[in-house]
């Protein structure tokens, strides 16, 4: 593995009284897959959301490429490279695949007080893009997102990350509700993102996709990080599933 794009170091998270992170220390590495997993309530989404600039942490400090940053807000997150995809893709239903793909970053052409869309370039664009991330049937960038299925959307909203050079990816529960066939799309995108040069934190309850595709493994539990080095490679899916749930304590 190359260096450390990512560390969060020391993080608390308080909601009132309730502590939902608890001293978490959890890195990523450049050109990285890590799979983050837990139960329900162990701490996962908290971390991620703090990460993505969601919510703000209560304590801590957060590192891009060894580099001290404040991350705010969501904003502040995608300066630093950092994209979140989530279940939902967060796609508008109604606008094609061009132009979800810049939503909010759309190119525009002529004099500036015309204020015109390029239309042609995020088309052009994103039909570059469908082919990169794997879609193989031809679809028309001005294709509604809502006309796509539910692994294609996944495929606009991975597609959008990489074109915005995002160096980390965030899939928060991508496979969920698909199909096996776009399952297996979904997958093989996250590991086209790390061909391409990004490192990713995939979050799945199903801990067979993870082990496909993942370099290392974070297990947490009830706020805090309680395995952070688990190789996919020499361990198995029983012995994950007992840390999971505390019937197998890591040192």
């Amino acid at each position: 593995m190359a260096g450390e794009l990512i560390r969060m170091d020391h993080i608390h998270k308080y909601y009132g009284r309730i502590h939902a992170l608890d001293d978490v220390t959890f890195t990523v590495g450049e050109r990285e897959i890590v799979g983050l997993l837990g139960d329900n309530g162990a701490g996962k989404s908290t971390l991620i959301k703090t990460l993505s600039g969601a919510v703000p942490i209560s304590s801590g400090d957060i590192y891009v490429r060894g580099r001290k940053v404040v991350i705010g807000s969501t904003t502040d997150a995608i300066a630093h490279g950092i994209e979140t995809i989530y279940q939902d893709s967060a796609l508008v239903t109604q606008l094609s695949i061009a132009r979800n793909l810049f939503l909010g970053r759309e190119p525009v052409k002529g004099p500036w007080f015309f204020n015109r869309l390029d239309d042609e370039a995020m088309n052009a664009v994103a039909s570059d893009l469908l082919r990169r991330v794997g879609i193989t049937k031809s679809i028309p960038p001005t294709t509604p997102i809502g006309a796509l299925s539910g692994g294609e959307r996944q495929a606009v909203a991975i597609a959008r990350a990489m074109h915005f050079e995002s160096d980390l990816i965030i899939l928060d529960e991508p496979t969920n509700n698909l199909g096996v066939a776009e399952v297996q799309g979904v997958l093989n995108f996250v590991r086209s993102a790390r061909d391409s040069g990004h490192s990713c934190i995939f979050i799945a309850h199903n801990i067979h996709h993870v082990f496909q595709v993942v370099d290392r493994i974070v297990v947490m539990r009830r706020g805090k990080v309680v395995a952070d080095d688990v190789d996919p490679k020499k361990s198995s899916v029983e012995r994950v599933e007992r840390i999971i749930t505390g019937m197998d304590e890591v040192a």
